[in-house]
């Protein structure tokens, strides 16, 4: 897997921390440093800090500056998905859109950063209690490029 330096703010950039790159805010487009921020970064991708440099560098967006960080596309996912589908190796391409906002597994069902498909590495054994009535399953997946 491809590995990328980028900057992050230095109160986020923890060694295995994960963030979703939603793309250049307005302010960057003047920045020097925006290159190495923005420049082979894919909008809407969940990415790993794999390791953090120690200096801080100024910037107009992050309070506290921002930190030169190691990082790879996200390769382990949670998520739920339906029971029935819900087998290792299984390569898919929907997951479940639950609209219901307040649930606990929200996040699960809808998780940012996933590509368009991805493959099943492990399918855990219970089931997920789901307040609409689906028979889930919780699951890592890895994106399929």
């Amino acid at each position: 897997m491809e590995k990328k330096i980028t900057l992050i703010g230095s109160k986020l950039a923890k060694t295995g921390n994960e963030f979703i790159y939603y793309g250049m805010l307005k302010e960057c487009e003047s920045c020097k440093s925006k290159k190495i921020c923005h420049e082979g970064m894919v909008v809407g991708r969940r990415y790993r800090i794999l390791g953090v440099r120690s200096a801080d560098h100024p910037c107009g967006v992050h309070e506290g500056g921002v930190k030169v960080v190691e990082i790879q596309l996200s390769q382990e996912i949670p998520m739920l998905i339906e029971s029935r589908k819900a087998l290792e190796g299984l390569t898919l391409s929907d997951s479940i859109r639950c609209n219901n906002i307040v649930c606990e597994n929200y996040f699960l069902c809808n998780p940012e950063g996933l590509t368009e498909k991805y493959r099943i590495i492990k399918v855990f054994k219970d089931k997920i209690s789901c307040s609409k009535g689906y028979s889930l399953r919780k699951v890592i997946v890895s994106p399929v490029d």
